[in-house]
């Protein structure tokens, strides 16, 4: 391969034409124009077919000058096309020209069955169907279809390049969320190149989800990885390679970059569409100094077009590290800390307005807050008018028009319902009581079905308390804390999981982040921490959406010492063991010190009782402070749970599809698979003796899956089989970007005399980028076209179960035929199907209009009373819209297959 020469994806045609930029250590780099993707192949094994056309063809150059070849020279290696209206250089030809021709086999005689004709048309229809569906990149996930989650996500998912915070509070699926984003964008081609960074205790856990939920393989990346990706070479006079342009997919550690800054340098080079940061409250921020973490993350997110920030306590930093995360995600629009706190200010009579409109009133002072909105001035007459349905557009007009509306989404507890108890149990020890035989004693009288999940503050801590444990009673137990490797602290907590193992998991601090214990029912919190907000994190372990039982929370303490003051302030004064407490930092930065000079003091004195008193009056004026301010905004402005209804019905109607069902079994039959019934809906596929490609990742003891959500859920050997996963999504690609079924030649017995039908299936298809996501408005759709020997199109196909194979080259060697007849034919089809191509385009083209459209006039309007919508938006969705209008208009018709028919 030299630069220059063009060549084609077999397994993604629709990139269209790529030309090589450079081949170099066995790797080919293609650059694809018309989809703006730049593909690296090993060069042994690239699915790329060499373009070269062949005289007669109509081909075309970038200036719009077409010709019929009639002459082929070559020089250098590169290829000139002459005809009569020119000649065309192939580094010139337009980028978009078909060149995969089925009609070359069919005059070869190289013809498929009937019936594999059959499959690539089913094939052809259920791509487009599915690649159009709403669902596509949401049913794949193995996971409970919860209304509020998938609200967010299609709010979120369907933003052009979605920069925002999830924020829900502890427990309520912030991962599962931003797993279903990625998992969106990735699967609709508008986030092909992913980096994750998460705090290094939970990168083997976002692995193993993104796996086992999602089946997505993310490369986790360390120094050990890029240092074999990329070595040092002292005596090389070239540069390294960037190890983080190896992979689509990467994982990595948050400290792994902000420690590094030559692989942090690499990583924002590297090109990435989408970055997600877990745990962002660590991102330390202040207007005179920033954390190495914080550094980091922000040059990644100047870089990166979409951005998540994931953080269940977005208040823990104060209002300050509050801002510092809004930052990172628009730093135009949060440039100024005081200008936001004064903003923040202002949002206490709006909030109580909202409320009031969600409480089924129309608060006298409503018109304050709509004057500025037509919008909402038009929502607000429909309301008075009696328009119920007009009341939630209103709400969501007046909940845009504050600050971090749009860019911060934030569930709480209280908009939701199906959670446990939270049972808190104080423990006093008296003087000389050792905790450890208390702890023992604890287990004894506890069933010994349960679990139990203790934290404490340190490794060290951690440590002795299993050995002091074991000395007292013989108990399976595991460890989880900083100094074991990730694959250790993995194994321990997988064993803490099994029904037959570890009864206890004891942890360091690190165990109250991140991870999910719900399968556990008890807590045991030795040593409480100083922060109210961690020890939220702690319980958060147990108490998450999905939890079926009460939780029971053990707190030991020494009666008369320190920690009894610091467990009754905790309890008794904050409520914290009960309920999530609100305004935690506040509360902390308060009252700590208060607590501190009270170190010495009685937990029976009235100093103590007295700080109690006044502990509880300041949370409850706190609480009502957040609950009529910003705080309440973000949970009113949080989608609701009925607005995630249409996608929560597409979902299931996939699920529930049994002709997907049915269509997936005949294709993977089709590719070589071996197919065995299991149970209902549940199927082992195995590889025969007919291997496809396609399923070079089904393992040898074969792949177990079930069609049904609630099944595959309650089975951890049975895969979930979707038209997202990959294997489905391999297959289906195999067949559609091969031969099979492309050329195919049928006899039909039809009683009467002899005739020739072709029969030919176009493909409707858009070459564009896919940072467009121009599938939803215009699939690759299938126009299915007959014509008879005099060109004269048929409106009806022949009964399959009357085809029957036979061998075409009686027929396709007739020079009569292949002269005259069979090109007359098949251009006839061609106009009949270019005829055809007209409705889809403009239906798609008006469904665009429509849906971009409503998008602009939407933030036109908010950006009337909402100063930070910046023009620029408005300005990247108007291009988005002209530039999908104009790839719309050049929408082609391809000949994807043909099969022709004797009659006799």
């Amino acid at each position: 391969m030299i630069p220059g020469q063009r060549y084609i994806s077999t397994s993604e045609p629709s990139l269209g034409l790529g030309h090589v930029l450079a081949e170099e250590n066995g790797h080919v780099e293609i650059c694809f124009p018309a989809a703006e993707d730049v593909r690296t192949y090993a060069a042994a094994t690239a699915p790329l077919v060499r373009v070269q056309f062949a005289p007669g063809d109509e081909i075309e150059d970038q200036t719009g000058l077409k010709i019929v070849v009639e002459e082929i020279t070559e020089e250098n290696d590169l290829i000139t096309y002459h005809g009569a209206g020119g000649s065309i250089h192939e580094a010139d030809l337009l980028d978009s020209l078909s060149f995969i021709r089925p009609d070359k086999r069919l005059l070869a005689g190289l013809t498929d069955k009937p019936r594999d004709f059959d499959q690539r048309l089913e094939a052809l229809r259920w791509n487009a169907l599915i690649r159009r569906s709403p669902a596509r990149g949401y049913t794949g996930a193995r996971i409970d279809l919860i209304p509020h989650q998938l609200a967010i996500v299609a709010e979120v998912s369907n933003r052009l390049y979605p920069r925002v915070l999830l924020a829900d509070e502890v427990g309520l699926g912030k991962t599962i969320e931003a797993c279903l984003i990625l998992h969106r964008l990735h699967l609709t081609g508008r986030a092909n190149r992913i980096l994750i960074v998460v705090p290094e205790p939970l990168v083997h856990q976002w692995f193993v989800e993104l796996l086992r939920r999602f089946n997505l393989l993310f490369a986790i990346f360390d120094e050990d990885r890029c240092g074999a990706i990329s070595p040092e070479d002292e005596s090389s006079t070239t540069p390294p390679s960037n190890p983080f342009s190896e992979s689509q997919l990467i994982l990595c550690a948050t400290d792994f970059l902000s420690e590094n800054p030559t692989r942090a340098a690499q990583a924002a080079e590297a090109g990435f569409d989408l970055l997600i940061v877990d745990e962002a409250h660590h991102l330390e921020w202040s207007e005179e100094e920033a954390s190495p973490a914080y550094e980091t993350v922000e040059t990644l997110a100047q870089g990166i077009p979409s951005l998540l920030l994931l953080t269940a306590t977005p208040q823990q930093l104060g209002p300050e590290g509050h801002f510092a995360r809004l930052r990172l995600l628009d730093p135009d629009r949060y440039s100024d800390l005081d200008e936001f706190l004064s903003e923040t200010e202002s949002y206490g009579p709006l909030a109580t307005a909202v409320e009031a409109l969600g409480n089924g009133n129309i608060p006298s002072n409503i018109s304050d807050f709509t004057l500025s909105s037509p919008r909402a001035e038009a929502h607000l007459r429909a309301l008075k008018k009696g328009d119920e349905a007009s009341r939630a557009l209103l709400i969501s007009e007046l909940i845009d028009s504050f600050g971090t509306g749009r860019v911060l989404f934030r569930n709480t507890r209280e908009r939701l319902t199906g959670f446990p108890k939270r049972l808190p149990i104080l423990h006093p020890l008296k003087k000389g009581t050792s905790p450890y035989s208390w702890l023992a004693e604890l287990l004894r009288n506890l069933p010994e079905t349960d679990k139990i999940l203790l934290i404490t503050n340190s490794p060290d801590a951690a440590i002795t308390v299993q050995e002091k444990l074991l000395a007292e009673i013989h108990i399976e137990s595991a460890l989880f804390h900083e100094d074991l490797s990730m694959m250790q602290r993995d194994r321990n907590a997988a064993y803490f999981q099994e029904e037959d193992g570890a009864r206890i998991l004891i942890c360091s601090e690190i165990g109250s982040e991140g991870r999910n214990f719900q399968f556990a029912r008890h807590l045991v919190l030795f040593g409480l921490p100083r922060d109210p907000e961690v020890l939220e994190q702690r319980i958060g372990r147990l108490d998450r959406i999905g939890q079926t039982g009460d939780i029971h929370i053990h707190i030991p303490y020494g009666k008369g010492s320190r920690s009894e003051l610091q467990a009754r302030w905790l309890h008794e004064a904050l409520d914290v063991f009960s309920e999530p407490l609100k305004g935690a930092t506040t509360l902390a930065t308060a009252l700590l010190p208060q607590l501190d000079e009270l170190a010495e003091a009685s937990p029976t004195s009235k100093e103590f009782k007295k700080f109690l008193k006044d502990s509880a009056k300041l949370k409850s004026e706190v609480t009502h402070q957040l609950a009529t301010g910003h705080d309440r905004l973000l949970e009113l402005g949080a989608p609701p749970a009925s607005q995630s209804a249409e996608l929560l019905e597409a979902i299931e109607k996939a699920d529930n599809d049994e002709r997907f069902e049915k269509f997936a079994i005949r294709l993977f039959d089709h590719l070589g698979l071996d197919v065995s019934d299991l149970s209902e809906r549940a199927f082992l596929f195995k590889r025969g003796q007919r291997q496809s490609d396609a399923f070079a990742d089904v393992p040898e003891e074969g792949l177990s899956v079930s069609f049904d959500r609630t099944t595959s859920l309650s089975r951890e050997d049975l895969s979930f089989l979707t038209f997202d996963h990959p294997v489905f999504r391999d297959a289906l690609e195999q067949l559609l970007d091969g031969n099979s079924g492309n050329a195919s030649f049928a006899n039909l017995a039809t009683g009467k005399g002899k005739s020739i039908l072709l029969e030919c299936a176009f493909v409707l298809e858009v070459i564009a980028p896919s940072r467009l996501h121009l599938d939803r408005f215009l699939p690759p759709t299938l126009l299915r076209v007959i014509v008879d020997h005099t060109g004269k199109a048929q409106t009806k196909a022949p009964p399959a179960t009357l085809l029957k194979s036979g061998d075409p080259r009686r027929i396709v060697s007739q020079e009569a035929f292949r002269r005259d007849l069979f090109p007359t034919m098949l251009e006839s089809a061609k106009g009949v199907a270019t005829r055809a191509s007209t409705k889809p385009v403009d239906t798609a083209k008006a469904l665009a209009s429509e849906t971009i459209g409503n998008q602009i006039e939407r933030l036109k309007d908010l950006a009337t009373r909402n100063p930070h919508i910046p023009e620029s938006e408005i300005e990247t969705l108007q291009n988005t819209l002209d530039e999908t209008l104009e790839s719309l208009s050049h929408a082609r018709v391809r000949l994807d297959s043909i099969r022709l028919i004797f009659c006799q």
